[in-house]
């Protein structure tokens, strides 16, 4: 196994920045100290740089099996890396759906043949599937995830009784994706009367309105209640959602946390006249308003975690008509760097970056030794450079796709290494792809 000596980092972890040495050896933090004089097969001068947990990004679309003409889980994955992302639940909207025990195994086995970053996979809930649902393995599955709203694919839950079942029996923690159909049906109809096939993308926030994001949001919550289920709403967009959300109680307390996503704090629907479609996404990209209400909610705990929902699709599938157009986008490359100018910005610290994508994912969903720069605990970290800007172009963009809605955008801040389960797999712009990343383990 690999040994790496990381020397005077300033290391952001639990609330504190200092500068120290890590020993990293067989995959596990060995040692943190003010100096370490030990041999090591590979040695960082971290001196200048910041090091950080590796981010866990609890909500991605690698699109594997099925639809990998936009994605797969070795093409991704290795973007993730590049970002300083080192672990991944990925979702169960693919084709076929992961809807049985065998296929998400068989996302598994790809995963451990192709992945640089360490993954997990949820299990997917459908109208008719509870029995296989009631058989994932709460040690070694991330959670359950329930479409309450429709999304891509048709994995739509919107059976009254399969939801109470679910709520009430699922061994595991549920996220959700909370839309109103019917709202949005309403909203939809209306809007195709009023102006027939010339809806346009700016409209995509009314259509997928406010009033039917928090309608469904708060039928899950009180579901939960009800059943004392353990509740992980996903991607919230509005303001007013997150008075839903508990800020008064420890996270390791909390049976109902919330997720928000990187764009959704990053971009507003004043955007849409010049990003269109490239920013159409499930919940909708809002008003600057619940922008702000959401960050708000990021930085006072009512929401837990920062998370990508990286969704890619093809340049000529975005470049449709928005009736057309499929919604999502990828983010896992450029997500850190977009936190880190938000950082420079004065509108999070550093720390709290640290807490919401590393720490509280760590907590949130029980992950077995991760999510903290701690002796004992596998060594995923990452090393920017919060002097040393870049610009996001094609030429630099790993998706497979070949796009992000970051185009043109200058970032402050640089990922110079990315270190997953103890392995150099990303420096200054190189990868080690020999050793693949790990399965998460959860204690549960």
């Amino acid at each position: 196994m690999s040994s790496i000596l990381i020397k005077s980092a300033t290391i952001v972890n639990e609330g504190r920045l200092f500068v120290a040495d890590i020993l990293v050896k067989d995959g596990y933090i060995n040692r943190i100290d003010t100096s370490i004089n030990a041999p090591a097969q590979q040695t960082i001068n971290a001196e200048g740089l910041h090091l950080l947990p590796g981010c866990i990004d609890d909500q991605v679309h690698f699109r594997e099996p099925g639809l990998t003409y936009k994605a797969d889980i070795y093409t991704e994955a290795r973007a993730a890396v590049a970002g300083g992302i080192t672990s991944f639940m990925e979702m169960p909207n693919t084709v076929p759906n992961t809807l049985t025990q065998q296929l998400l195994q068989n996302k598994y086995d790809i995963a451990a043949r192709n992945s640089l970053a360490n993954y997990s996979f949820y299990m997917g809930a459908s109208n008719d599937n509870l029995e296989e649902v009631l058989h994932t393995n709460i040690q070694n599955v991330c959670g359950v995830k329930v479409f309450m709203g429709s999304s891509t694919g048709n994995m739509l839950v919107d059976n009254p009784k399969t939801l109470e079942k679910l709520f009430a029996q699922s061994p595991i923690l549920i996220a959700a994706h909370c839309e109103d159909e019917q709202t949005i049906k309403a909203n939809f109809a209306h809007y195709k009367e009023l102006l027939g096939d010339d809806i346009t993308i700016d409209y995509h926030p009314k259509i997928r309105s406010s009033e039917a994001c928090y309608l469904s949001s708060s039928m899950a919550v009180q579901l939960a209640k009800q059943h004392g289920a353990r509740l992980h709403i996903l991607h919230i967009s509005t303001a007013k959602e997150t008075e839903l959300f508990d800020n008064t109680i420890p996270l390791k307390d909390k049976k109902i946390t919330a997720e928000a996503c990187l764009h959704h704090v990053w971009f507003s629907d004043e955007d849409y006249a010049t990003k269109g479609n490239l920013i159409k996404w499930n919940p909708a990209v809002k008003t600057a308003q619940d922008r702000d209400g959401i960050l708000q909610a990021v930085l006072n705990g009512r929401i837990d975690v920062i998370a990508t929902d990286h969704a890619p699709h093809t340049v000529e599938e975005k470049e449709q008509a928005y009736l057309q157009a499929p919604s999502g986008g990828p983010l896992v490359q450029h997500a850190l760097p977009a936190l880190l100018a938000m950082h420079q910005q004065g509108k999070i610290t550093l720390e709290q970056i640290a807490e919401k994508t590393a720490h509280n994912v760590a907590i949130c969903f029980q992950i077995e030794k991760r999510g903290f720069v701690r002796e004992g605990y596998w060594a995923d970290l990452v090393l920017v450079n919060l002097n040393k800007p870049w610009q996001a172009t094609t030429q630099n963009t790993l998706y497979k796709c070949g796009w992000s809605p970051f185009e043109g955008t200058y970032f402050p801040a640089s990922i110079e290494h990315t270190v997953v389960s103890g392995n150099l797999v990303y420096s200054n712009g190189n990868f080690n792809e020999t050793i693949k990343g790990t399965r998460l383990i959860f204690t549960r």
